[in-house]
């Protein structure tokens, strides 16, 4: 049974790579819709392959400071596939099988950022070295039993962390860098609506894989995985609705795909931590935060962030690494071992997340600041490097 609900699992988190590509497909401009396709898709070329040659090995065997796992299992050499992987149950292969989905659609989420503003070869490139630098790193350092944050006691259940603040600070910085402020506004993208309600049916149907995968087994946490989703979705779908209406007067199907898509990034880490009341709350104060960010706050900074992937994963995956030290309880899972601030455990767990949240941010900030300038030198030629690198 648990294996059959794996590959299920496995199966639906393939579907969100089609499905956030054909996502920001429908925001963009004509001339930007294939290589949005095109650089997303090839991801499971690049990122999957990637690790299956070294990413399972550093991310999740052997380890180094808490950091970094080990090289001895390149191409999985030494790895019998039909062994239990830890105290998961799980045949290593499927546990590969499973991380790898997320390593494959991580960078599928940032890449947006950047449509048409860097080539191929710049896109393989980078995503080489951020897999080998940050997202591998950052894996085994939250989710590795032998990462210093999984130690220290962080909570990230299904990609808080590793997945939406890694891809949305990754997203801004490739905007700061390789982007000039507002080239978007003036060109009145007239975007497909068909093609955002579709892929958000998608990514919310992909997301159950998401979340509830995460638990990896088909036991309570998964089905309060699987609840909890869909609360804090429909809580900031319907939260979106209310702000639109208030500060826009007008009411969008990009809208409130958008709302649901923030709602599903905020309860990611907490997915199997929290109550359905703790969702409901964390659906809300998402899109609260990211509709405030995307509407407002980026362009006083004047971030390019046109399809608002900082403003989903970054402000979404923040607010809900966050909320884990408020809402977590150990009455719906007994991994938690100090409850959430208002389920009386005090500040622990939230200092804790806070202390995650900003190692994560200043981690992928940095190495990201550092690939894209080296690499700049070597492809000036091909891409618009600009402001904080020069």
């Amino acid at each position: 049974m648990n294996l059959n609900f794996m590959i299920v699992a496995i199966i639906l988190v393939w579907i969100m790579v089609p499905g956030i590509a054909v996502f920001y497909s429908g925001f963009v401009p004509q001339k930007d819709v294939n290589r949005i396709l095109f650089n997303s898709f090839l991801m499971f070329g690049l990122a999957g392959l990637l690790w299956i040659v070294v990413g399972f090995s550093v991310s999740f065997e052997g380890n180094f400071l808490g950091i970094i796992g080990n090289f001895k299992h390149l191409f999985l050499n030494g790895i019998d596939l039909s062994s239990t992987y830890g105290t998961t149950g799980l045949p290593n292969s499927i546990y590969l099988l499973f991380q790898m989905m997320f390593a494959i659609l991580t960078p599928a989420l940032f890449l947006g950022a950047v449509a048409s503003r860097a080539r191929i070869k710049f896109i393989i490139l980078f995503v080489v070295c951020w897999s080998l630098l940050i997202y591998y790193p950052l894996a085994h350092t939250v989710w590795s039993a032998s990462g210093f944050l999984a130690k220290l006691g962080v909570l990230d259940f299904a990609g808080g962390t590793v997945i939406h603040i890694d891809a949305g600070i990754t997203a801004m910085i490739l905007a700061i860098t390789l982007r000039k402020p507002y080239e978007y506004n003036n060109e009145q993208a007239k975007g497909n609506s068909m093609w955002i309600l579709m892929s958000t049916v998608l990514l919310w149907i992909g997301w159950y894989g998401f979340n509830a995968g995460s638990a990896l087994r088909l036991n309570t946490q998964a089905i309060n995985a699987f609840f909890t989703t869909t609360v804090a979705a429909c809580s900031a779908l319907m939260t979106w609705v209310v702000l639109e209406d208030i500060f826009k007067s007008k009411v969008s199907i990009s809208g409130i795909c958008t709302g649901s898509i923030c709602g599903l990034v905020g309860i990611t880490p907490g997915a199997g931590y929290v109550t359905a009341f703790g969702s409901f709350i964390i659906g809300i104060i998402t899109a609260i935060g990211s509709f405030y960010f995307m509407n407002y706050l980026k362009y006083k900074l004047h971030l390019n962030d046109y399809l608002d992937i900082f403003g989903c994963h970054g402000v979404g995956g923040i607010i809900g690494s966050l909320s884990v030290g408020l809402f977590a309880t150990k009455s719906v899972n007994s991994t938690v071992i100090t409850n959430g601030l208002f389920y009386g455990g005090g500040l622990k767990l939230l200092g804790l997340q806070f202390t995650g949240t900003i190692f994560t941010i200043v981690f992928v900030s940095v190495l990201s600041i550092i690939i894209i300038t080296i690499l700049s030198k070597l492809f000036k030629n091909d891409v618009g490097v600009k402001r904080i690198i020069k």
